[in-house]
């Protein structure tokens, strides 16, 4: 039944924001250094490369993506599949609406959103930062709507890649901490560790 379903979705929800919520100092730190590292490498970019200009590499989206990653890491919101489509998915459709419709604010902001929910939803790619992304295509300065369908590779896919890449490192750091919770991905760190494990008793 869909309300079962919702039930126990709900509750898993909830038990899941209560266990990240608790009071762990090390988890504190472990979700504090991966976000300061991650969302840092990708403000060294864009003053580096970028230090005149609008901040492009940095979108606001990616505040709320590290809120996720690092601080509620068993969310099936943070994981990488929601992680990665839910701001490719909603960039693409930022970008599009803009397109159809650029000078039409009240029109193009909640069409953005609306649709890349929905179309987050359909690709099961929901991840609720994904709605700011659409939103900055469209409500950005002039240099973030001049760089059109670019938009999605860079500064989404390329800031997304690398909030992933450290949240893979910092949330597997600990045995408390593990990241993403597919059982698959697990089974393949096992078995990469056991031939560590192997190797270097051989050696």
């Amino acid at each position: 039944m869909p309300i079962q379903k919702i039930k126990r979705n709900y509750r898993k929800t909830k038990y899941i924001l209560y266990k990240e919520t608790l009071v762990d100092y090390k988890e504190h730190f472990w979700a504090f250094l991966g976000s300061i590292i991650g969302i840092g490498i990708i403000a060294y970019l864009q003053s580096k490369e970028l230090p005149h200009s609008d901040v492009v590499y940095l979108i606001g989206s990616f505040g709320a993506s590290s809120v996720l990653v690092y601080g509620v890491i068993q969310s099936p919101l943070a994981q990488p599949r929601n992680l990665i489509g839910g701001h490719v998915v909603s960039a693409i459709i930022g970008v599009t609406v803009q397109q159809f419709a650029p000078d039409i604010l009240w029109i193009t902001a909640p069409l953005a959103v609306s649709l890349s929910i929905v179309l987050m939803q359909v690709t099961k790619t929901l991840h609720p930062p994904g709605g700011a992304t659409a939103l900055i295509a469209v409500t950005g300065s002039s240099e973030i709507k001049n760089l059109g369908y670019w938009y999605v590779l860079y500064p989404v896919l390329s800031g997304v890649l690398i909030l992933l890449a450290v949240a893979l490192i910092f949330n597997n750091l600990t045995p408390n901490r593990s990241y993403p919770n597919h059982k698959k991905y697990h089974q393949f760190r096992t078995r990469i560790a056991g031939k560590f494990k192997i190797s270097n008793r051989n050696s």
